[in-house]
């Protein structure tokens, strides 16, 4: 059976879609904006918020680093500076860590180099994320999914050898982990969503979850998801699409982000069960539409009905049409005016 187990939560093809609120860097080096983010995502119904870790020294190389970065988004000078002001280090985590266990909301983080993997392996964290650029870097699959947590690969510019190759890479290690569907575009165009790989997903890898992180600047397309399969659901997460940053405009604000968890909890229960069922709500509304079989003129006992004999009426409380096969050719016992709701007992 599919599932994910994050700590006593299990999500799986019976359950609600898992949301994570991905908060990256929209914090912009605040631990204060972090911390209302944290809340504001509970708020919303967020299961999870998710942070962006990276240990910059060793995971970009200093040409990079050294670069001007002169643009309305930067946080420094130099691309190197840019980055370390965005970067939460051990304290900002653990304030964080306790602030969302006292929320009783999940709280992660994408680990992108061996370090930054160690850094939260040391904070205990329930799990793990793998962003979509490293869905082929075979070293860092092996290092996380030897932690043995629970893990999310996401597959944006992935081939499906790709995926199939990070699949077998985890499945030697556990099969805990959970493939999103995702395009690598910020914000994704509607055309290049891809959503029915999902099923392509859930038919190639029929022992794990399969979700969606998505990057469209809407929340229509997360039910549409759970509709395919989907179980698990990251969204780039921002207080105010306004702010300063690269992932704010992209970013669902929150009265996005509690619309979208509204509507996949709508769409869980609006699915059914998939049996076809009168509900008693309806009754009332189908007496005043549906048809009953009428006399269209004064007949009298002992005649026998014919086809020109009936009509077609509402209310519906009476003989359905579906039936007049059953009053076609009958005998009438009594008398009866034009426009007489037949029942059984007026036949012979």
């Amino acid at each position: 059976m599919r599932q994910l187990k994050i700590g006593n939560r299990i999500i799986d093809d019976s359950t609600d879609c898992f949301v994570t609120a991905e908060i990256g860097h929209n914090h912009m080096g605040r631990l204060d904006v972090a911390m209302e983010m944290v809340k504001v995502a509970k708020e919303c119904g967020a299961d999870a918020v998710k942070l962006q870790k990276r240990n910059n020294k060793t995971l970009f190389a200093t040409e990079l680093l050294n670069q001007p970065y002169d643009n309305p988004n930067s946080y420094g000078a130099t691309y190197g500076e840019h980055r370390e002001f965005l970067e939460f280090g051990e304290s900002q985590y653990k304030e964080l860590q306790v602030y969302a266990k006292s929320l009783d909301i999940t709280f992660f983080a994408t680990a992108f180099d061996h370090e930054s993997a160690d850094f939260l392996e040391k904070l205990d964290m329930p799990l793990y994320k793998l962003a979509s650029a490293d869905i082929t870097n075979t070293p860092l699959l092996k290092h996380v999914a030897g932690f043995k947590k629970p893990m999310i690969l996401s597959s944006g510019g992935a081939t499906m050898e790709d995926v199939k190759r990070a699949y077998e890479i985890v499945s030697a290690y556990h099969s805990n982990f959970a493939i999103l569907q995702c395009t690598a575009a910020y914000p994704c165009d509607f055309e290049q969503l891809d959503l029915r790989v999902i099923e392509t997903y859930r038919k190639q890898f029929p022992n794990i979850l399969i979700g969606l992180s998505d990057h469209d600047n809407g929340i229509a397309m997360a039910p549409v998801a759970y509709v395919l399969g989907a179980r698990f659901i990251e969204k780039h997460f921002t207080l105010n699409r306004a702010n300063k940053g690269t992932d704010h405009a992209f970013s669902l604000e929150p009265t996005g982000l509690r619309k979208m968890i509204r509507d996949l909890k709508r769409t869980k229960i609006a699915l059914g069960d998939g049996t076809k069922r009168q509900f008693e709500n309806e009754k009332k509304p189908l007496l005043k539409m549906a048809k009953s079989i009428f006399t269209n003129k004064a007949m009298k006992a002992g005649e026998v009905i014919s086809e020109g004999d009936v009509a077609y009426k509402i209310p519906g409380d009476g003989i359905p049409p579906h039936r007049y096969m059953d009053v076609i050719g009958k005998k009438l016992k009594t008398n009866v005016t034009k426009e007489h709701k037949l029942s059984f007992e007026d036949l012979v």
